[in-house]
């Protein structure tokens, strides 16, 4: 298992029509920067607004996983995001000028070989890996998925039943590497009866699918279509739970048992591994309040709408350091008067999302009820990169002094890796705001 990042070596195009809309479109993935990820570009879109791949983004729809950020929104993401998540691709730009993924042959496969086909350059961070100390579920009616813990890797068993049909019911397992992936998994296909074809195409969905792209089952199998295994179906959901797995954003370890899951169970389980990681971090439990989110920051910080600018704070080490996450949207009023025809999130609000950073790390609760944190002086602030619409501001800061009554911090955010904003701030230390 690879221990540093890496993203491509080149960039790779593809042009094609959505499976859903049936909707032509070209995209273009391009090498990114260590520590920032996965990130969708709507180009076709006012302002290219980036959508990052994370949790918060998944919006729901039928049979498809989706990621938005405001009105941009990206479908269908989860073959091509399955194919970076098996060849251990962590940080990519994704660039396309319609709102669906292309298709391609219905699989991963096309997506495996372009990527290979580009290579892969190693970068010196380390990954992000996500390891489980005790179990995580999730139950829905009839679907059901669990992981438990395994510091060894990945490891998937998939189980799927539809009585009475060609399909009948399948299971397979798969210990999860560059290796198994591109050849057990990638290749399987999209599939669906031909009742749900019908159904889907009343809705005026499934306008890019055919039978040559799409496997669609009748009484006797697929429909002008041979399968490549007797049980590709199962190993197409695999190949789907993979690529709503890549949305956490770094490698899992973990043996994931799943008995009919499709894309909204998948993405509960995703949040659930998030938090449950993130809650139990050395340093950052949640019992100390360390990790907050809205609600939370309300009780320490004297904001609220539409001058909160923390979303969250994901990690928090005693009164030392502190991580938070801004989600920059087209919904934010000042965008409406700050350069509407190409909105650009004002520098001196990013200073004070970093200042409200700062005043959760030093009076959170529980530690000065009723506190305050009041900003006295700021130095050495440089903006080094516009934020955008769909841009996540990840704000981190670091306490370089800290006395009874007076605090100083260094302060930076940044856009997929890059340095948008970075100040040093002082603070006085009021046991009240009277």
């Amino acid at each position: 298992m690879r221990k540093v990042q890496r993203t491509l070596k080149s960039p790779i195009r593809y042009s094609g029509a959505g499976l859903f809309s049936g909707a032509q479109a070209k995209l273009l993935v391009e090498p990114a920067p260590a520590n920032s990820g996965l990130t969708l570009v709507r180009t076709d879109l006012p302002g290219e607004p980036r959508i990052p791949v994370t949790p918060e983004n998944v919006t729901t729809k039928v049979r498809r996983t989706a990621l938005a950020v405001g009105p941009a929104e990206v479908e269908t993401v989860e073959h091509l995001l399955s194919a970076l998540y098996g060849l251990e691709v962590d940080n990519a730009t994704i660039k396309i000028d319609a709102a669906e993924i292309p298709h391609a042959d219905g699989s991963a496969k096309t997506w495996v070989d372009l990527v290979t086909q580009a290579g892969f350059e190693e970068q010196a961070e380390a990954r992000r890996v996500f390891t489980l100390k005790e179990p995580v579920a999730v139950s829905e009616k009839e679907a059901h998925i669990v992981a438990f813990p395994n510091e060894n890797g990945l490891a998937i068993t998939y189980s799927l039943s539809y009585p009475g049909t060609a399909i009948g019911s399948q299971q397979f397992t798969v210990a999860v590497d560059e290796t198994t992936f591109a050849r057990e998994i990638a290749p399987a296909r999209t599939f669906c009866l031909l009742s749900e074809a019908e159904a889907l195409q009343k809705q005026g969905l499934g306008k890019g699918g055919t039978t040559a792209n799409t496997l669609v089952v009748g009484p006797d199998g697929p429909m002008d279509n041979k399968l490549r295994w007797p049980d590709e179906y199962v190993r197409h959901k695999i190949l789907d739970l993979l690529g709503d797995l890549a949305i956490l954003g770094g490698s899992l370890r973990a043996t994931v048992i799943a008995v009919g899951s499709g894309h909204g169970t998948n993405a509960q389980l995703v949040r659930r591994i998030r938090e449950a990681v993130e809650g139990s971090a050395t340093g950052r439990m949640r019992k100390e309040g360390s990790l907050l989110d809205v609600r939370e920051i309300e009780k320490i910080l004297p904001h609220r709408y539409p001058m909160l600018l923390i979303d969250r704070v994901i990690e928090m080490d005693g009164y030392k350091r502190a991580v938070g996450i801004k989600n920059v949207t087209y919904n934010e009023p000042f965008f409406q008067g700050h350069f509407p025809g190409q909105p650009i999130m004002p520098g001196v609000l990013q200073i004070e999302a970093m200042a409200q950073l700062a005043g959760a790390l030093l009076m959170r609760k529980g530690d000065s009820p009723g506190g305050v944190a009041v900003l006295l002086a700021i130095d050495g602030v440089r903006l080094r990169k516009n934020v955008v619409p769909g841009d996540q501001l990840r704000i981190e800061v670091e306490t370089l002094k800290l006395k009874a009554r007076t605090a100083e911090i260094a302060a930076r955010a940044t856009v997929d890796g890059q340095v948008a904003c970075e100040a040093n701030m002082r603070f006085m230390l009021l046991d009240s705001a009277g």
